[in-house]
C-alpha cells in the first residue's frame, strides 16, 4: 500500500483524513515532533489507520530521510504553518505535487503580505515593521497612527498580538515584546486598527481559479485582547456582499500567484468595505473543517488528499446542497495553572443540537496564559438548522461546562 505523509496535521479531523486516505488506497502516516497533540485524534481513527512517525518536523531533511526509507509515497499533506516549508521542501525533493513556496512565504509574512496588498491597491491599511529589539517609542511614534494593532509578523493563535491606542502603551508592548518567549519571527508589524466585526472566507482554489466554499463568523474576545471565542459556518450573507468577498479574496490571491490549495483568509466588514486581515495558505485550524463537514457536506479532508496526489478536487466543481448550520464555541481556563477537570458534559446528552466535547488538554496540561489560544481546555460544537442557531446552541451547551483548575490546597 502506497503513503499519503502528513508533516503535522491539524487538531482536528485526523480521522476523517485517515478515511480518505484510506478510500483512494493509500496509507497515512502522520510525521510529528509531538505525537500527544493527537491523542484524542488517534483515539477516534478506526485501530492501523494511521502511522505514526516520531521526528523533529522543523528539520526538513530528518522529515525526508524518514520518508524516503518509507515504500511508495504517494503524496506529501502540508496542514500547519509552522512547517509549511519543511513539508513543500520535502514535496519537491521526492518530485511530489506541493504548493508554489514563494506564494506561500508571501501569505505567512503578515508584514510583508501587508506591503504586497497595499501596493496593489488592494487595502487601505497602513502598517510598519520594525525590530523590537532595537526600536525605541520616540523611533516609532512618527510612522504609527493611534490607535494600531501590533502583531508577530510570523504570529499564529492570537499569540503576540497587542492594541496600541498611545505612546504609553506602546512603550509597554515593546516591553512585553522584548520578553515573550513565543515571537515566531524576529520583527513585529504595527497595522491599522480594523474596526468592524471579523470573518473568515473558506476557499479552495486549483489552477488560479478559487471557489469560495461559504464564510465563518468570528466572535473576539473583549479588547485589549483578540482571543477567539465562537465561530459559525456557514454565515448567510446578501448576494451582493457574498459576490465582494469571493471577488476580493479570488484578486488577492491571484496577485500573490496561490494557485492550488485551500486557504482561510480573516477579514473584517469595515464601515468602509471588506478589510483583509491575513490570508493563512490552509485549511482553517481548530474544528473548522468539521464545521464545512457537517453544515454543508464538503469533504474537505478528500480534497486534501486528491491535492496531495495532484488531482482537481471534486470539491471545486461540487453542486452544494442547502446547508445547515454547525457552531463551536472554545473553553478556556478561567486562569493560569493546572487543569484539574473539565465537567458537565454529561448534560449535553439531552441538549438540543447534539453537542459534543471536543478536548484539547488533559488533565494535569498547564496553562501559561489564557490571554490567547494557548489557555484553550476544550471546544463544544452543535449542529442546528442555520448557523445562528447552531451557534445559540454551542453558547447554551458552553454554559453547562466548567473547566476547574488545581489551586494551592485542591479546585477552583
Amino acid at each position: 500500500m502506497s503513503i499519503i505523509a502528513a508533516v503535522e496535521a491539524l487538531n482536528f479531523g485526523l480521522d476523517h483524513l485517515a478515511a480518505a486516505a484510506r478510500r483512494r488506497g493509500h496509507e497515512l502516516v502522520l510525521l510529528t515532533a509531538d505525537r500527544s497533540r493527537y491523542l484524542h485524534e488517534l483515539a477516534q481513527a478506526e485501530p492501523g489507520t494511521v502511522t505514526v512517525v516520531d521526528v523533529d518536523t522543523e528539520d526538513a531533511g530528518r522529515v525526508l530521510a524518514e520518508l524516503r526509507a518509507m515504500p511508495g509515497v504517494a503524496g506529501v499533506l502540508r496542514m500547519v504553518d509552522t512547517v509549511s516549508d519543511q513539508a513543500i521542501q520535502v514535496a519537491r525533493q521526492l518530485g511530489l505535487p506541493h504548493s508554489d513556496p514563494a506564494a506561500v512565504a508571501l501569505l505567512r509574512d503578515k508584514g510583508g503580505f501587508r506591503d504586497h496588498l497595499r501596493r496593489h491597491g488592494l487595502t487601505r491599511a497602513r502598517s510598519h515593521v520594525f525590530d523590537p529589539a532595537t526600536a525605541t517609542t520616540d523611533d516609532l511614534v512618527p510612522s504609527l497612527d493611534f490607535p494600531c494593532v501590533v502583531k508577530d509578523v510570523a504570529g499564529a493563535g492570537s499569540r503576540d498580538v497587542w492594541l496600541v491606542r498611545d505612546k504609553e502603551e506602546l512603550t509597554d508592548v515593546l516591553a512585553a515584546a522584548r520578553r515573550s518567549t513565543s515571537l515566531g519571527g524576529r520583527h513585529l508589524m504595527a497595522e491599522t486598527y480594523l474596526i468592524g466585526p471579523m470573518y473568515s472566507a473558506e476557499t479552495l482554489t486549483w489552477d488560479g481559479q478559487t471557489r469560495l466554499l461559504g464564510v465563518s463568523s468570528r466572535t473576539l474576545s473583549p479588547e485589549p485582547h483578540f482571543r477567539e471565542e465562537s465561530g459559525s459556518f456557514p454565515v448567510a450573507l446578501p448576494d451582493a456582499l457574498e459576490a465582494e468577498i469571493r471577488d476580493h479574496v479570488s484578486r488577492v490571491l491571484a496577485s500573490v500567484g496561490y494557485g492550488h490549495g485551500f486557504t482561510h483568509t480573516e477579514f473584517i466588514r469595515t464601515a468602509g468595505g471588506v478589510e483583509i486581515v491575513e490570508v493563512n495558505p490552509r485549511l482553517g485550524g481548530v474544528v473548522i473543517g468539521e464545521l464545512m463537514r457537517r453544515a454543508a457536506g464538503l469533504d474537505v479532508h478528500q480534497a486534501l488528499v486528491e491535492m496531495a496526489l495532484g488531482e482537481r478536487p471534486a470539491l471545486m466543481d461540487l453542486v452544494p446542497s442547502p446547508p445547515t448550520g454547525a457552531a463551536a464555541v472554545a473553553l478556556y481556563a478561567p486562569e493560569p495553572g493546572v487543569v484539574a477537570s473539565v465537567e458537565g458534559a454529561a448534560t449535553l446528552a439531552s441538549h438540543p443540537g447534539s453537542p459534543q466535547l471536543y478536548p484539547v488538554q488533559d488533565r494535569g496540561a498547564r496553562i501559561a496564559t489564557t490571554a490567547d489560544q494557548r489557555g484553550l481546555v476544550s471546544i463544544v460544537l452543535a449542529e442546528g438548522e442555520t448557523a445562528e442557531l447552531a451557534l445559540h446552541h454551542a453558547w447554551s451547551a458552553a454554559g453547562k461546562i466548567r473547566v476547574r483548575m488545581e489551586t494551592g490546597g485542591g479546585t477552583a
